[in-house]
């Protein structure tokens, strides 16, 4: 007999058929997938390319008003020159002063209806109205800050009436984002809780929330670029058309004040003043949509480094 070396056993090994051999129908939903997907990255790039066109051609023609003393100066003959601090001072105030009146009336009311609220009519008329209430537009939400803070409550004309405008205005998306945050915490999180004799109270501070403010915080730093983005809301109720100022700082308005406010200086310089250059017109332009990308940046910064703790 023929001694058996290890060679000839790997021999047929090799030159068998594999164990698995792809069908009919895999090879189809393979080419399903892989159109599907080409199919996908035709509509991102088709999404991306007018929006980089467009920034690229913004910034272009803002490029001879760019540059710091822009944005950090006061206007001047009467906004035909210098630059947009006091816009851009006043637009960072009603951000803030909109976050805090907004923020902490939409955690607890989506923490209350996702947590506590029972399931019957009136929970879901309320449901049913902040949903409602996200989809208005900002002139109706303008509308009413001029009747209910500006006339009835007799704030006046204000930075703190815009705020608390805006607040309204932006609070079903805050509800709404802490809402779907907390629902995405597992319900065993809370039943783990629970079986070690934790209050309700004390799972939802303790385990629900920490789990969830990656999301939370992400709706609320979206809203402040929308906030920040409005017009018709803060020209009605606290956005003036013009103020002259004679020394730089960030304490130039008070809350009972007017202030000046990047999206309605940019209308008031397109549509209002004569012989402003072209290229300061959209360098506001130009500064307005890098507020807005700034804070989207971050919120997704943000979120991506929070969800990479999470262990589930």
């Amino acid at each position: 007999m023929r001694p058996v070396h290890p060679g000839d056993a790997a021999a047929p090994a090799a030159n068998a058929a594999p164990a698995f051999v792809a069908t009919r129908h895999t090879r189809k939903k393979r080419r399903t997938e892989q159109a599907v997907a080409v199919l996908f990255g035709a509509m991102a790039v088709a999404i991306l390319v007018p929006l980089v066109l467009i920034l690229a051609c913004l910034v272009a023609r803002a490029w001879p008003s760019l540059s710091w003393k822009f944005l950090t100066g006061l206007p001047e003959r009467g906004m035909r020159d210098g630059g947009i601090w006091p816009a851009l001072v006043g637009t960072l105030y009603l951000v803030v002063f909109s976050r805090l009146v907004s923020t902490p009336i939409g955690v607890l009311a989506g923490i209350y209806l996702n947590e506590f609220a029972r399931d019957n009519w009136f929970t879901r008329v309320v449901n049913l109205a902040v949903v409602n209430l996200a989809g208005v537009p900002s002139i109706v939400h303008g509308l009413f800050g001029v009747g209910a803070f500006v006339v009835f409550a007799g704030i006046g004309k204000s930075v703190l009436a815009a705020a608390l405008t805006l607040g309204i205005m932006t609070l079903p998306v805050t509800i709404v984002a802490t809402k779907e945050a907390l629902g995405a915490v597992p319900m065993a999180f809370r039943t783990a809780c629970w079986n070690l004799g934790a209050s309700k109270w004390q799972t939802i501070r303790t385990i629900v929330l920490p789990n969830s403010l990656s999301g939370i915080l992400t709706g609320v730093i979206l809203e402040v670029c929308r906030a920040a983005g409005e017009t018709a809301p803060v020209m009605f109720t606290g956005a003036v058309f013009y103020k002259a100022f004679s020394q730089w700082g960030f304490f130039l308005y008070s809350p009972k004040e007017q202030c000046m406010a990047l999206s309605y200086h940019l209308h008031t310089v397109a549509t209002q003043v004569q012989g402003v250059p072209e290229s300061m017109m959209y360098a506001t332009a130009v500064v307005l949509v890098g507020f807005v990308l700034v804070f989207n940046s971050f919120a997704v910064v943000l979120r991506m480094r929070m969800r990479a703790k999470k262990k589930w």
